[in-house]
């Protein structure tokens, strides 16, 4: 078991009040698409994106497919058990993980197996190349077999005393498995669970278990070979997986994933700072201090901008460029519960109410 979780969400009662929002110099049009009622949000979850169709899961057990074109609903899957990890999917199958550890594997609309998990959970399962691949809380990795749920291999970590309670890295590369491991990225073989590599992004320096805490947090931005991840409350920084290098790191304080694109990588800071890196060598290219405080999720850069959801509800969209406000999109009140997503042209953003909204830039 573990010995402890924090959750980096925890809010305290002498939280700074945030400034006054900027001004939206507008200049771009969107659209409200449609929007739809999936069920609450409260745990770390995330969505799953196949073309335009997108995977959600609300925390009490509703599995929701939904094609973002047109806000049309493909399938619903009552599960009937609180969900605390995924939605991870390859399209056909889609995986969660439950709050009794058990991880779940639903198929044209009906689960086609299960299986016990011996630690909790947070970060989405992997489905990649017919396996579900799965991260629990003390950093371990196992592999199954997607069809019948057999289980393949596993690696085991020394995990340090406290975890946090979000989403860790697990993708897929090429044919790759990067997972975290504290503050270390590591290439998996899939087939046999060998490590190939283990790079240090973030370290710790701290006197006690929380601030010692280091995790790669979910969010990475790729772009061909180049991984940039976030290591919570230390680290920036991008590594070339194709030769297990570190590219630079950079010190950073934030707690959410990043995106990016050719040129930039873009995070935010735990108070809501906006940063923006060069990918190529780490060098600050800008920073936004008009956010602070404001509870913003990781960004999604959409076309010519970068969409930010915040804990009023508010959607931000912000040049690429400078980091200017340039248009603010107003949901149901609630926190924005995830990073946003991006399906074929759709930005689809979900509230922790369960509100999900698809947007449209003309």
């Amino acid at each position: 078991g573990l010995a402890a979780l924090l959750s980096a969400c925890s809010s305290s009662p002498s939280k700074p009040q945030p400034q006054a929002l900027p001004a939206a110099t507008g200049g771009m049009t969107v659209n409200k698409a449609w929007s739809l009622r999936l069920g609450e949000v409260t745990t770390p979850l995330q969505a799953s994106v196949h073309g335009t169709r997108v995977v959600l899961a609300s925390s009490q057990g509703t599995l929701l497919e939904v094609d973002a074109q047109n806000g049309q609903e493909i399938r619903r899957v009552q599960l009937n058990t609180a969900i605390t990890a995924g939605v991870g999917s390859d399209g056909k199958r889609h995986a969660v993980v439950t709050s009794s550890n058990e991880l779940v594997v639903i198929q044209d609309g009906r689960e086609i197996w299960r299986q016990k998990l011996n630690a909790q959970t947070f970060t989405a399962p992997l489905v990649a190349g017919e396996r579900v691949f799965v991260q629990t809380g003390d950093r371990s990795v196992q592999a199954y077999d997607g069809a019948s749920g057999q289980r393949l291999w596993g690696l085991q970590r020394n995990a340090d005393p406290l975890v946090v309670r979000q989403s860790g890295v697990l993708v897929a590369v090429g044919d790759t498995l990067l997972a975290g491991n504290g503050g270390r990225l590591s290439a998996i073989q899939p087939l046999n669970g060998q490590v190939r590599w283990d790079l240090v992004i973030g370290s710790s320096r701290g006197t006690n278990e929380v601030e010692r805490l280091v995790d790669l947090v979910t969010g990475v931005s790729r772009q061909g070979q180049t991984i940039c991840v976030r290591s919570f409350q230390t680290a920036v920084g991008c590594v070339d997986a194709a030769r297990g290098q570190v590219l630079w790191t950079r010190p950073a304080q934030g707690h959410q994933g990043l995106d990016g694109d050719e040129t930039r990588v873009f995070g935010v800071e735990s108070d809501s700072k906006l940063r923006a890196w060069n990918r190529a060598d780490g060098q600050l290219a800008w920073t936004d201090e008009s956010y602070r405080f404001r509870g913003l999720t990781a960004p999604r850069v959409w076309g010519p901008v970068i969409a930010l959801g915040d804990e009023q509800g508010a959607v931000h969209l912000l040049s690429r460029e400078q980091g200017k406000s340039l248009q603010r999109l107003a949901t149901d009140g609630s926190p924005v519960a995830m990073q946003p997503v991006l399906a074929g042209q759709t930005l689809v953003t979900v509230n922790r109410s369960g509100l999900v909204s698809g947007w449209r830039l003309n």
